[in-house]
This record gives C-alpha cells, structure tokens and sequence, in this order.
C-alpha cells in the first residue's frame, strides 16, 4: 500500500511538472516556482519509492516474504534484502526466550507438589513461514508451547513419587520434561533448549517426613561407625594381649635353674666388689642368695 501510494504522488508530481513547463512562458515567474515544487516532490518519492525495493532484517530475526498470501519458502536472513515492493515482510525472533511457569502438579502418590519450572526455547529460522502460515498470528509461544508446556510437566511429574523429587529424582524429572516437550512441538518448528527446574516445593508433612528419616539413617551409620571402630580397638587389644602371653611364654621356657644360679652368681660378685658393701650375710640353703647391709 504504501508502494502504491508513492508511486500515485509521483506520478501525480511528473504531471504537475509537465503541466507547468508548458506554461511556463504565460506566466515565467509563477510557473517556474511551481514547477521546482513539483520536481522536488517527485524526486523525493521516487526515493521513497526505490526505498521500498528493500528491507532490512534485525539481528537476530529472519524475514518471511507475504505477496499477498503467497508465503515464500526461503526466509529472509538478517540484513537488507532487495525483495518484491508490494509484498509484506513479517519479521521472526530466533533469538533464546525463556517461559517461566509456576503450578500446582500432582505426584504418583497423588500428592500436591508446587512445581517452578522454565523452558528455554526459540523458533527454527527454517520453519518460520511454516509457523507464518499454521499459527494464527505466527503466535507459536501462546498457541503451541505454553499449553504443551504446562500439560507436559504436569503428565511427567505424575510419573515421579515426591519424595524422591527431594533429592536425586530432580534433574531427572528437568530431563524427561525437556525431552518429551521436545519431541512434541519440534515438529512445529519450535526448538527446546532446557527446562531447568527452579524449585520443587514438597508438602510440608512430607518434607518433615524425608528430613526425620535422613537424620535417622546418619544417626544409624554413626552408631554403626562406632561400633566398627570399638571392634577394631578389640581386635587391636586382643592381639597385643596374645603378643604379651607369647612372649612371656618364650621367656619362661628359656629360664632354668642353672641360668638362676648363674645370675645369682654374677649378682654377688658385683655386690662383693661395691664399695659401699660392708656385711655380707649369705642366705639359708643351698639356694639362698646372700643380703648385703651397708652399716654406714
């Protein structure tokens, strides 16, 4: 429309000028003014209307051609392009968006989980006519993902038991929903990147439930540290105990009445030779060994 209606100005510019360069010489002054009037105009439009022999694409956006419902295939890429002045240019994000949901999801036991989930998605530059010309508007975010986005994790969350979604379970259930959303609206020409799970929020009991239960098992594997360590602190004992029994058995097996004898022997000769030694009294017996007094 607005090609056409340059071009009617122009024209209707060329005519003014033409009609006043054949007047020119009735009236010099007056005509000549009306005439640079009308070759400005015209020289503007005809500007304006080589202008509209191109268009320029945004970053990050690709350019779907409409002559007049007509949608061409190949989507304009982001720059200028030279395209046809009477067709409309509609121009598509492919840049990341992220969608941001917060909903009330039942688990496998049935039991209410708020659930805060993303979706990082963006649209296939080679689907964007595609998606021009199947949804309404080209509005894929409102007519196709969201509400496959919210049935999705609502159908995947159902599959999971809530206590597990307190630990382990939860990039598992971020996965599946990825997965599945993907694999129902990439024909669509939608693109998912992730669905990162924000927040699970368990039911209160539930979660006072799981906490109880996990201070129980570390309490359990303390008690059972301990009592591995006293059995080994046992085994330690025990094993010294026998090394001591061992030993005193070897000593006792080498000690004989001659070897004490001898030791008396020795024992009494060094007493003898002290200085300090000045009564012997030997003892009674022919085993009794001899006491020295000091009488200083």
């Amino acid at each position: 429309m607005i090609f056409i209606l340059v071009v009617m100005i122009t024209i209707a510019a060329f005519f003014v000028w033409l009609n006043a360069a054949k007047k020119i010489r009735q009236n010099e002054a007056k005509f000549r003014q009306v005439r640079s009037v009308s070759l400005l105009i015209m020289s503007i439009f005809i500007i304006l209307m080589l202008i509209q022999f191109f268009t320029q694409v945004p970053a990050g956006h690709v350019g779907v051609v409409d002559f007049f419902g007509i949608v061409s295939k190949n989507s304009l890429p982001s720059g200028i392009n030279l395209v046809n002045p009477l067709a409309r240019v509609i121009k598509f994000s492919i840049q990341t968006k992220e969608h941001k949901e917060t909903m009330q999801v039942l688990s496998r036991e049935g039991l209410t989980i708020g659930l805060e989930i993303s979706a990082l998605y963006r649209l296939d530059p080679d689907s964007a006519a595609r998606v021009y010309k199947t949804v309404a508007g080209g509005d894929y975010e409102t007519i196709i993902l969201i509400p496959q986005f919210r049935s999705i994790s609502r159908a995947v969350t159902a599959s999971f038991q809530a206590s597990a979604l307190y630990s382990t379970e939860r990039d598992r259930l971020g996965m599946a929903i990825q997965e599945e959303l993907a694999r129902t609206i990439a024909p669509r020409g939608v693109i998912i990147e992730t669905t990162p799970l924000r927040n699970v929020a368990l039911p209160v009991q539930l979660t006072e439930a799981i906490e109880q239960k996990q201070k129980a098992d570390q309490e359990s594997q303390r008690m059972e540290f301990i009592l591995t360590k006293e059995k080994q602190e046992a085994d330690r004992k025990r094993i010294e105990a026998k090394g001591i029994a061992d030993f005193q058995t070897i000593v006792a097996a080498g000690i004989s009445e001659q070897l004490l004898r001898w030791k008396g022997i020795e024992a009494t000769e060094k007493l003898a030779s002290s200085p300090n030694t000045k009564v012997i009294i030997v003892g009674a017996g022919k085993d009794g060994l001899p006491i020295i007094l000091d009488t200083k």
